[in-house]
């Protein structure tokens, strides 16, 4: 294929690494409110886990700086070895390289923390050394001020990174509904992360096709009883 950024991700093709999703670097991140970050960095590695995509997880100085990763990222991927650093370009480590090159594919789904160092070292990096591609995802990824983000993913895509949401990312490797494999984890996904859309969801589900309520209990309805006047 003459360009393959042509190609949609599919779960063929792709594999994913989040780089430094941890506590004293999300405190700097000022471009994205940081509840949002995390909703959005969570949805993603759920995504990654239902359609087994190859994924990494690097970390810069755990214990001296940076604080441990997100646990309800940890969460998703139990067991899932992380790989520790010392630079802030995750390409100077071996580890990281070695654990790109093992899964065998080309793009590369990228989601990190700043947006102005790690992410933008790391794609310029893996697409100059390693031939990489790099699909950059935007509202999974923080820089310390809205400029820097910006001027960071502008910078990412003049040099041929393909920027992406999390969403986007999610609803790219489901690509069809009649997919009935993942549909109802893609669902899931979508109630829980997805904002708006997941509760346009959840009332469709209730109120036009009269499934349960999606909640662990069951609470009795009390029917109204106007006030004594």
């Amino acid at each position: 294929m003459a360009n393959p950024k042509l190609e949609v991700l599919t779960p063929a093709n792709s594999q994913i690494i989040f780089i430094d999703h941890q506590p004293q670097m999300a405190f700097g991140v000022q471009s994205i409110d940081r509840q949002v970050l995390k909703n959005n960095v969570v949805g993603l590695a759920k995504a990654a886990r239902v359609f087994n995509i190859p994924t990494t997880i690097t970390t810069v100085e755990s214990e001296s700086f940076s604080g441990y990763s997100y646990p309800e990222l940890l969460d998703v991927f139990p067991g899932q070895k992380l790989l520790e650093r010392t630079s802030m370009n995750s390409w100077d480590d071996q580890k990281v390289r070695d654990s790109l090159a093992a899964n065998g594919r080309k793009k590369v789904v990228v989601a990190g923390l700043w947006t102005e160092v790690c992410n933008n070292t790391f794609a310029l990096c893996a697409m100059n050394e390693g031939d990489y591609e790099i699909y950059m995802v935007a509202d999974a990824s923080g820089g310390t001020s809205k400029e820097a983000h910006e001027y960071s993913m502008q910078r990412m895509i003049q040099a041929g990174v393909v920027p992406v949401t999390w969403q986007q990312v999610l609803l790219e490797w489901q690509r069809d509904w009649a997919r009935k494999e993942t549909y109802e984890a893609v669902m899931a996904i979508v109630k829980e992360h997805s904002g708006a859309y997941g509760m346009g969801v959840d009332y469709a589900y209730t109120m036009v096709h009269k499934a349960p309520q999606r909640t662990a209990g069951s609470h009795e309805v009390l029917a109204a009883v106007p006030a004594k006047k």
